[in-house]
């Protein structure tokens, strides 16, 4: 897995009420690693953030990581089903 991956779930963890409830997966869709982040329902709204500020610095952060390791990648937030 990828250092991008590891820095979306220890920011999560850090975010949410319910850290045991995080779970971060990566998968490659056409070149470009796919971070799909999953938290409990009730944390959803703090790990986007108000106005999804939140959000959007978790997805440049993993930009970042991606860049400085030469690789692409983007972040997708979900609800568990």
């Amino acid at each position: 897995m990828s250092e991008a991956r590891d820095v979306v779930e220890v920011i999560a963890r850090a975010l949410v009420d319910e850290p045991d409830a995080v779970e971060v997966t990566e998968t490659d869709h056409r070149g470009v690693a796919v971070i799909e982040l999953f938290v409990a329902p009730g944390d959803l709204g703090r790990v986007i953030g108000r106005m999804g500020r939140t959000a959007s610095a978790l997805r440049t952060l993993v930009g970042v990581a991606a860049d400085y390791h030469d690789f692409d990648a983007t972040l997708e937030i979900r609800e568990p089903a």
